[in-house]
């Protein structure tokens, strides 16, 4: 394949990008060869023109990123624009399929599309390679046409936010006709369909039918397959989701092209603490009302209406909602749910065991019990303050208990006189003479002396 047959071949990618790429290589197939290193110098920065290789996060998550325009080969489109080859992704898929570090992938896009050739193979081998180990696709940026022909052959389709462009399912060729161009093209052909157009002349009816009718055939390659990854008939596909329109973020999950919000380091948790739950292909579930698509209207509608339409009154003996049937009847949703409450779980985990450690920085000597109670699954940071100061109220208590064993007993105290009653006035002048005979002394200092006068 030359070239030109790339060039102005069929195409699953947004037209403005197209025309990008057709004005910069319309300059190489003039012959005024694309000077990479004035490019260089011009940008002030090398190209991006490396496909990067898989990297193994903890866990054993494989994560495959991807950005720019879709080529079958690495080649002048990769070094001028950086995009990706699907050679060379999926030989990248592939060794992490056969990686034992490996336990699931992430095929992290950010691609407008490309040209289709080599796309359904790529996609192909996603599908596949899913069965094998779970590859989940995920984008932060645009995942539109062929890169969406590919992402949907994941397990499941996640984007990072709410304006993440997803969609664009649409075959385009665009040959430039340019009557005031001075090049003109003379060939020789035998067959005859061998020369359908020439880049100087507009395309003559017959040619035109020609041209359509093989875009319409890849056009309905693409909506088949998009069906049978996202498990939903192609019916379906073209009502909701293949009019070539971009969808950003909610209306995305609304078409059923994607299968919920993640941001990509929320999804690598979540498939290190459970690969297992990424088994099993998601199936596109669609709002209530479909959005309108003037180039579906054609198609044959699915007359068999979606669960989500149903509607029950109050005491319509409608079964009660159990974990199973939600699990069954909405596995994307539950699926997502799932992830999102575990890497909030982990996030809340992680930040109640560092509050609760936290709490021996103002009692220290506490840390075997802060331990204990940080890793339980249960204790609070205010609980694990009360159970300190518990523990340390424990301890002075039984620090004063300790010393008041280990001090001597008190010395005893020598008994009072006993009170033996009031003496009348006659029994104290008794005694008064008997002290006065006894030391010589006059009445009064006997008194004075015995404490009975003053």
């Amino acid at each position: 394949m030359t070239l030109l047959d790339l060039i102005t071949g069929v195409w699953a990618i947004e037209p403005d990008k197209l025309r990008e790429i057709q004005a910069i290589y319309a300059t190489h197939l003039r012959g005024e060869k694309i000077d990479i290193a004035a490019l260089e110098a011009r940008l002030g920065r090398p190209l991006a023109n490396e496909q990067q290789a898989y990297t193994v996060e903890p866990g054993g998550v494989a994560v495959l990123r991807m950005s720019g325009v879709i080529a079958p080969k690495a080649n002048l489109f990769m070094q001028v624009s950086g995009g990706m080859s699907t050679q060379m992704a999926t030989k990248q898929l592939e060794s992490s399929t056969a990686d034992p570090r490996v336990r699931s992938t992430i095929l992290a896009l950010d691609t407008p599309g490309g040209n289709v050739i080599g796309t359904p193979e790529m996609a192909a081998a996603v599908h596949e390679l899913g069965k094998v180990k779970p590859i989940v696709t995920h984008s932060d940026g645009t995942l539109a046409s062929a890169g969406y022909w590919i992402g949907s052959a994941a397990n499941a389709v996640y984007i990072s936010g709410p304006v993440v462009q997803v969609g664009s399912i649409g075959v385009v060729v665009d040959r430039t006709f340019n009557p005031a161009s001075s090049a003109r093209e003379e060939s020789i052909v035998a067959g005859r369909y061998k020369r359908l157009s020439k880049s100087n002349e507009p395309l003559s009816d017959e040619a035109r039918a020609i041209v359509q009718a093989d875009v319409d055939y890849v056009y309905s390659l693409f909506v088949d397959q998009v069906a049978a990854y996202r498990g939903t008939t192609s019916e379906q596909v073209l009502e909701r989701m293949a009019d070539g329109r971009v969808f950003r973020g909610q209306q995305a999950i609304d078409a059923g092209l994607v299968d919920g919000v993640l941001t990509l380091d929320a999804l690598v948790e979540s498939m290190a603490t459970d690969p297992a739950q990424y088994a099993s292909r998601r199936k596109a579930v669609f709002a209530v009302a479909a959005l309108p698509s003037p180039s579906a209207g054609a198609a044959p509608k699915d007359k068999t209406p979606p669960r989500e339409k149903e509607t029950t009154m109050p005491g319509d003996n409608q079964a009660p909602i159990t974990r199973a049937s939600f699990e069954q009847d909405h596995a994307p949703l539950f699926a997502q749910l799932r992830g999102e409450f575990t890497a909030l779980g982990a996030t809340q985990e992680r930040e109640r065991i560092q509050a609760v450690l936290a709490v021996g920085a103002n009692l220290p000597g506490h840390e075997k019990l802060l331990g204990t109670l940080a890793f339980d699954g249960k204790t609070t940071a205010p609980e694990a303050s009360m159970a300190v100061l518990k523990a340390e109220g424990d301890q002075r208590a039984a620090a004063i208990k300790a010393h008041a064993d280990d001090a001597p007993e008190a010395a005893k105290g020598s008994a009072a006189p006993a009170d033996k009653g009031a003496k009348t006035k006659d029994q104290m002048v008794a005694e008064a003479q008997a002290h006065a005979k006894e030391k010589g002394v006059d009445l009064v200092t006997a008194l004075k002396d015995l404490g009975y006068a003053s």
